[in-house]
Formats: C-alpha cells, sequence, structure tokens
C-alpha cells in the first residue's frame, strides 16, 4: 500500500494536537510497573504502537509475577520496549523468552545483557551472542558498581537507571565515552526524581541507593517535541505561516526541544504560549547550516530532508547511531534523496549536502521506519505530490500524523 500526497498551496495555518512523548510514556509505565499496585495516574498517555506494546507486555508480567510459568513476549519493531522490557524482567521472578522483529534481531543488545549479568542476573541469548532473543530468569537484581559504554545507546543506560532503586545493594553507574543522546539520560533521571528518588552525580558517575518510588498523582505526559520537528519542517517550506503546536513547553525534559532553536535557521520564530508553540515565519535563514546531531539523533532525518528542500548546502555529523536504527538510516537517505536528485555523501558518521534542486520521484520508500516517512511527506509541498510507501508505518510514533496533515489542507489518496 501506498500513500499519495499533494497540496494545493504552501500555506500552513492551524493548531495540531500533537501526540504525547513516547520518551516519557515509556519511562512513566516502567515506573508505574515497579509501583505494583499502587497504580500511577498517567495523564495523556502515548496511544503510540511503542508504547502500546511496552504496556502489554508489562501486564503480562506483572501477571505471572512470582509464577513458575514461562512468558514468551515478542516486542516487534520496539527498540525503546526491547531495551527497557529486558531490565524490568531481570528484576522480577518471572521467566521470560524476549523476541522480535527480524530487524529487532539485527539490534545490538549485548551491552546492557552484559551489564545485567554482571549486575547478578540470568540471561541467555538463544540464537546470535549480543543480540535478541534472549531467555531471562528474572529474580531480584543484586547490584553493584559497574562502568558502561556509553556512546552506543543512552537507552540502555536509561532502562538500567530506573530498575536501580530495586536493586538490593543499588547501583554505581560510570559513563565511558562520549555520552550518545545525552538528554534522554537526563529525562530518565528528571522524571525518576519526579518520584522522590534521590540521585547522586559526580561528573559521570551516578549512584542511586536502594529506595522506594514514590506515588504522585498524577502525571500528565508533555506533547512529543521529535514530532513537532515535521511541523516544523513545514514551516520551513511555508509561503504563509502561523501555525500552534498544542502541549508543548519551554521548560522540557525532552532534549528535541533544540528543535525550536534548529527552526530558528530555517527562518522560523517560536513563540511559546499558554498553549504551546506558536511558529511564524521570519527572513533569516542560515546557509550553509552546519550541526552535530550526537545528542539529538531522532532530529537528524528531518533536517536534512529540510536542507535537501530548501535546496541549501548542509553538514550533519554525530550520525554513527543512526545506522542501528529501525533501518540503517544514514543508507535509507542517501537511497531517497539521491533518487530525488540532492547531491548527497555519506559516512558512518556524516553527511554532506550540497545544494540541488529536488525532482519529483514515483515513490518514496518508508524503509520501514516511521521517521523516513514522516521526515519525508512535507517535501510534496515542494513536489506538488509525493508518494510514500507503507504509510501505517507512523503509527510507531504518531499515529495521527496523516489526520493531521489532512487538517491543514494536504491531500491524501490511497494506492
Amino acid at each position: 500500500m501506498a500513500l499519495t500526497i499533494s497540496k494545493e498551496n504552501r500555506n500552513i495555518i492551524g493548531k495540531i494536537q500533537l501526540p504525547p512523548s513516547k520518551s516519557e510514556s515509556a519511562r512513566l509505565l516502567i515506573i508505574d510497573a515497579i509501583l505494583g499496585k499502587e497504580d500511577l495516574d498517567i495523564e495523556n498517555l502515548s496511544e503510540s504502537s511503542d508504547t502500546l506494546i511496552m504496556k502489554s507486555a508489562l501486564e503480562s508480567l506483572l501477571h505471572l509475577k512470582g509464577t513458575n510459568i514461562s512468558l514468551n513476549l515478542d516486542l516487534r519493531d520496539s527498540g525503546t520496549a526491547m531495551r527497557f522490557i529486558t531490565a524490568y524482567a531481570s528484576g522480577i521472578n518471572v521467566k521470560s523468552y524476549i523476541t522480535g522483529s527480524e530487524r529487532m534481531k539485527q539490534r545490538p543488545i549485548g551491552i546492557l545483557v552484559d551489564k545485567l549479568v554482571e549486575l547478578g542476573t540470568n540471561i541467555e541469548y538463544t540464537e546470535k551472542a549480543g543480540f535478541p532473543p534472549i531467555l531471562i530468569e528474572g529474580k531480584r537484581i543484586k547490584g553493584g558498581e559497574i562502568e558502561v559504554d556509553a556512546t552506543v545507546s543512552s537507552q540502555f543506560i536509561s532502562a538500567l537507571l530506573l530498575m536501580a532503586p530495586k536493586m538490593t545493594n543499588g547501583l554505581k553507574l560510570t559513563l565511558l565515552g562520549e555520552v550518545s543522546s545525552a538528554p534522554y539520560i537526563e529525562m530518565t533521571l528528571k522524571i525518576m526524581q519526579e518520584f522522590d528518588i534521590q540521585i547522586q552525580r559526580k561528573e559521570n558517575t551516578i549512584t542511586i541507593e536502594k529506595q522506594r518510588y514514590q506515588n504522585k498523582k498524577p502525571y500528565r505526559v508533555e506533547s512529543d517535541w521529535t514530532a513537532a520537528s515535521y511541523w516544523y519542517e513545514m514551516a520551513a517550506f511555508a509561503n504563509k505561516l502561523d501555525l500552534t503546536l498544542l502541549g508543548l513547553k519551554k521548560e522540557s525534559t525532552q532534549g528535541d526541544r533544540v528543535m525550536a532553536e534548529i527552526g530558528s535557521l530555517f527562518g522560523i520564530h517560536t513563540e511559546f504560549t499558554s498553549e504551546g508553540v506558536r511558529l511564524t515565519k521570519t527572513t533569516k535563514q542560515i546557509s550553509p547550516f552546519k550541526m552535530n546531531f550526537y545528542e539529538f539523533p531522532d532530529l537528524a532525518q528531518t533536517a536534512i530532508v529540510s536542507v535537501a528542500g530548501l535546496n541549501i548546502s548542509g553538514e550533519f555529523t554525530g550520525l554513527q547511531n543512526l545506522r542501528l536504527k529501525e533501518t540503517d538510516r544514514i543508507a535509507a537517505l542517501e537511497k531517497e534523496l539521491s533518487a530525488l536528485g540532492a547531491s548527497i555523501q555519506v559516512s558512518d558518521d556524516k553527511i554532506v549536502l550540497s545544494s540541488a534542486k529536488l525532482e519529483a520521484k514515483t515513490k518514496i520508500y518508508s524503509h520501514s521506519d516511521h521517521r523516513m516517512a514522516m521526515a519525508f511527506a512535507p517535501l510534496s509541498m515542494l513536489l506538488g505530490e509525493l508518494k510514500i510507501d507503507n504509510p501505517s508505518v507512523v503509527n510507531k510514533s504518531y499515529p495521527n500524523f496523516w489526520k493531521d496533515l489532512e487538517s491543514v489542507g494536504f491531500r491524501l489518496k490511497q494506492d
């Protein structure tokens, strides 16, 4: 199935209710599961497929906790669920077999598993060492002192931190190397502190003693700044712009709030209001565009496609972890942008774009990646019409994306 997207003009006017942050939602679901019977009142929980997968897995684990029944969990394509559920399942009295999609079986989990084993858990690989699927014999995690390679995935670290208060000896975790996606670790720690977890930090070492999460009601999940990025891209392409994105906060736990600063480089003014943010046009636009995305990799596709659409040059660095996502995002960007006529050079951690006017193409392939589909969709404003395959892939993070496009004048036709 494919979706043909078109728009008669380049005006973006209206109000959009963005989806809740799935990153906040994932952390809250783990805390809720740890609280057990003291159910946490989470308002505005994400309805993304990632969140639903994690919620279902946690409910299954809690239902069988303390029994002799083995549990099979298929986490499909949810990387967040794979990392967080692995740590959570290791710390409760359940035997579980955890697997996922074929792509998930290619995404490394060895660093997290090695550290959980070092902390006293029992985990075995059932196919390829270092990758799912895995077999866990859950029990209370002893805890202790560990060092973790922080250059690969912040989710490994967040998964360990969330479980730290339940560990018998607590956790003293030292981060080695330049921390990948550091704002996501900051988000984890801030949310934990909202539930009275005491945290000590000294340089790259985080210490959390054994303690209890304290239930506080309610907790409202903020709108998703990563989802906002696609609207910033549309704003960059717009001739007329007056767009309000509801539910965003200036003082946000989300590192992707940096999108407001990136937007200013594309000629977009961000005004924070009581509703969220209001986007309007300015005359300022930066060329060439240069930025390191090591701390906010989920914004890279949006920024790269925006620069290509604006026909300016750009240099994007800090992209090494993009090859380990839902698809090899660097290879996917190279293939689809080249097909549109972009001048693009890639390496393991860098993409360079030279100014080149894009031309219409029959179809853009999403590569089963929600962020590919949403980053390329705004190009229909420039190309007159664009066809994207597998449009339902957006359900992973933004189920109402296509409906929201229609609300500001995009026309959609399923093929």
